[in-house]
């Protein structure tokens, strides 16, 4: 079995019937409103809220997403609103590796997928490409909600603790900034609505 094939062909059809944009992830609108606008990644950028959030907000923001869908709507978008200029999006296989570069934001929002990736080394590299005093925003899912794809009632999600250990990063080089699990109202398709639990780390590079 390819993984790697069904993987880009699920995130394809996935992304097919919905359009470019959305609304921003309101922890990466939190966590970035009071920084100074510079570089970003945003990592499995999907339909784009995310970056063109980022980009309206003066950041000059690279988007990779393994979908070429996701990838070419969101590139549309970006030329309609003018917008080129501060996005760059690019279709990439974090499994295969890496986009280059360094950044002073990379945004990690929802990182997960059912097929084979190994998600510590995805996020020890985006530690690594950050520049010095820059930060690392990995929100995750901490709860189930009635339109998620993964419905099974067994399913750990791992604590904001356990992603960092996961990560193995020299204290001396990166520091916790937060770890939390906050709770908050969510809509789904069809208008449904839920309360979940999101799962925040916030990692920031040493200045020096």
């Amino acid at each position: 079995m390819d993984t790697t094939t069904d993987a880009a062909a699920f995130w394809e059809r996935h992304y097919r019937g919905r359009a470019a944009g959305g609304r921003v992830n309101p922890l990466l609108a939190e966590i970035a409103v009071p920084l100074r606008p510079g570089t970003a990644l945003d990592l499995g950028c999907g339909t784009g809220g995310d970056t063109i959030w980022l980009a309206r907000h003066g950041w000059r923001v690279t988007a990779v997403d393994i979908a070429h869908t996701a990838v070419d709507r969101l590139r549309a978008h970006a030329a309609a609103l003018d917008l080129t200029g501060r996005i760059t999006a690019e279709r990439h296989d974090l499994a295969a590796g890496f986009p280059g570069g360094t950044f002073d934001l990379i945004s990690a929002q929802y990182f997960h997928t059912q097929f084979p990736l190994d998600r510590a080394r995805v996020l020890r590299t985006a530690a690594s490409a950050l520049r010095p005093g820059g930060l690392l925003l990995i929100v995750d899912h901490g709860s189930t909600a009635p339109w998620s794809w993964n419905q099974d009632p067994d399913t750990h999600f791992p604590t904001p603790a356990e992603v960092a250990a996961s990560l193995d990063l020299d204290p001396a080089g990166w520091s916790v900034l937060r770890a939390d699990m906050p709770r908050r109202p969510a809509t789904g398709p069809g208008g449904r609505t839920a309360t979940v639990t999101d799962n925040v780390l916030l990692i920031q590079r040493a200045a020096g």
